[in-house]
């Protein structure tokens, strides 16, 4: 491989971005024998872009964990889940295309493709995204990588740089990509600056293909593209990646592509500042505990449905947008908290990230004491205390106001409780009835609470997390073929330039609609990735090749 930081190079294939898409792009394009030159705004030590953080899991159809589960899934099934979850209109003909493509594919493209490059995955596959009313995963599909999202970007960046060898790879980092160069309206290049040195560098190619990332990156731009009739709360977290600004889907849709389904997003519903911020307004998604109780600025449960996590974030996450102030509160204790509580990516769940199997084990079950000490510490947001009335007045002094009142944290935990007094048989609340639905499954099970009072003896000390709405994904963006190719307002391939990932909207430019199945991100990455590398070594699109 050449690090290279020339006036001007010149190379079969420029990919801009380095993220998953980006890399795998590269792998491809390599093996068939051409050379690439991939360009990334970020430090060396970041390649990889927000995979490289992620915690790797993935939607995936018909595969042999799920077999050996007993699940009989099918591309039927999964297209049936997808399209009416997505709410995915008769008008969304590429979204609808890129999702048949994706059902059809996952296994042999991205499961297979993945377990035949050396990754493995976790024997069990967990039911996320059912539905408000069963209208989400008929079955459970999400299966999770060994390694996280680290360890799959890792040892993709390997691969690239063993399909590299003989100097046919050149990887720029530090390196920001100001414009998109066309001649006669074909696509031959960038221009770029390289932030370290100040060169300017312009990169030629027989073909551009973008991999940026999304638009929800900038609070600015997220804010811009919000659906009008959907709450929006007045801050949040910033849980993308801060260079994936948007800024080049509107160089592109200056040269005639089309930027398509921009406000629909993938947010999570429960984020915390990063005790440690890679940027400012860094924030961390909570997988929120599903016995947790939310609850409003006053200490109130939310209501008259209660909030619980796994069934649809997108509603969930609107609910949490509607509320009078930007922030929830997360009610539960210490029993909860060591058998339920997550976080989403690689940098907290080092046990799968760094394959130690017997320990994950055994915080799975005999709960994890680690992560909820560490999160205690680390983040003022994490409040305990063994008494409510302490509980409220740590909430009222983190949230600086006088808001939770101690008879009010009182009463809503009352109110919950009464729920057991007359035993399981008279359960009435919709909150532990998904519980105990969610543990019919076994994977979800080993990680959910047998329903119990919320101040049972012996489950504290009590915790409150006060957590606000966090950005994560752009569902929507470049359009996009079947090939990858970016296409104009009439529907026509834009020659020399595909478009990858999330910077695709995972294909089509809004493959998911409005939501998403959840896990179909990274092997969207790939999919659209692999598309687009056979496109380019087939020549299709490219009149120069």
């Amino acid at each position: 491989m050449v690090e290279a930081m020339q006036k001007a190079i010149q190379s079969d294939v420029l990919v801009i971005g380095g993220g998953l898409a980006g890399i795998v792009t590269a792998i491809e394009c390599l093996r068939a024998g051409k050379s690439v030159t991939l360009v990334d705004r970020d430090t060396s030590v970041r390649l990889g872009g927000l995979a490289l953080w992620a915690f790797g899991g993935m939607a995936l159809v018909d595969t042999p964990v799920q077999r050996r589960m007993k699940l009989k899934d099918s591309p039927e099934i999964a297209l049936k889940d997808w399209l009416r979850f997505g709410e995915l209109g008769e008008q969304d003909l590429l979204p609808r295309r890129w999702a048949s493509y994706y059902v059809e594919h996952s296994r042999r493209q991205v499961y297979d493709w993945l377990t035949e490059s050396g990754l493995s995955f976790m024997p069990a596959v967990n039911w996320v995204e059912r539905g408000m009313q069963g209208n989400g995963n008929t079955l459970p599909r999400y299966h999770v990588v060994w390694g996280t999202g680290r360890g799959l970007t890792l040892r993709m960046i390997e691969l690239m740089r063993q399909a590299g060898s003989g100097n046919r790879l050149t990887v720029l980092h530090n390196h920001e990509v100001l414009t998109l160069e066309s001649t006669h309206g074909v696509v031959v290049g960038a221009n770029a600056i390289d932030h370290v040195t100040g060169q300017n560098v312009q990169m030629a190619a027989q073909a551009v293909v973008l991999a940026m990332g999304g638009i929800n990156g900038s609070l600015e731009q997220t804010r811009a593209n919000w659906v009008q009739d959907r709450p929006m709360p007045a801050t949040m977290l910033n849980g993308a990646h801060p260079y994936a600004s948007g800024k080049l889907h509107h160089l592109v849709a200056e040269l005639g592509g089309q930027i398509t389904h921009a406000g629909e997003m993938w947010n999570y519903a429960a984020g915390v500042p990063h005790p440690e911020p890679h940027f400012e307004g860094h924030g961390l998604s909570l997988i929120p505990c599903k016995s947790a109780l939310w609850l409003n600025h006053r200490g109130q449960r939310i209501g008259p449905e209660p909030l619980v996590v796994g069934f649809d974030t997108h509603t969930l996450c609107q609910r949490v947008a509607a509320q009078e102030k930007p922030y929830v509160w997360h009610l539960l204790n210490w029993r909860i908290a060591i058998k339920e509580l997550a976080l989403s990516g690689a940098e907290h769940n080092q046990r799968i990230r760094d394959h130690q199997t017997l320990l994950f084990l055994k915080e799975t079950l005999f709960g994890n004491h680690r992560l909820v000490k560490q999160m205690i510490s680390e983040s003022r947001h994490f409040l305990v205390d063994d008494t409510l009335a302490g509980l409220a007045a740590k909430m009222n002094a983190l949230a600086g106001t006088d808001d939770v009142r101690a008879d009010v944290l009182q009463q809503t935990a009352d109110a919950f409780d009464a729920n057991f007094v007359l035993g399981d048989k008279l359960y009435n609340d919709e909150q532990i009835r998904r519980i105990e639905h969610a543990r019919h499954w076994g994977a979800d099970k080993l990680r959910t609470c047998k329903p119990a009072p919320l101040q049972a003896r012996g489950a504290g000390p009590f915790m409150a997390i006060q957590t606000q709405l966090i950005t994560r994904k752009s569902l929507g963006g470049l359009q996009t073929d079947l090939q990858s190719r970016v296409l104009d307002a009439r529907g026509q391939a834009m020659e020399g330039l595909y478009c990858v990932g999330e910077a695709a909207g995972f294909g089509g430019g809004g493959a998911c609609g409005k939501r998403s199945l959840e896990g179909t991100f990274l092997p969207g990455c790939i999919l659209t990735a692999r598309s687009a590398a056979r496109s380019i070594v087939a020549g299709r699109g490219l009149s120069r090749a």
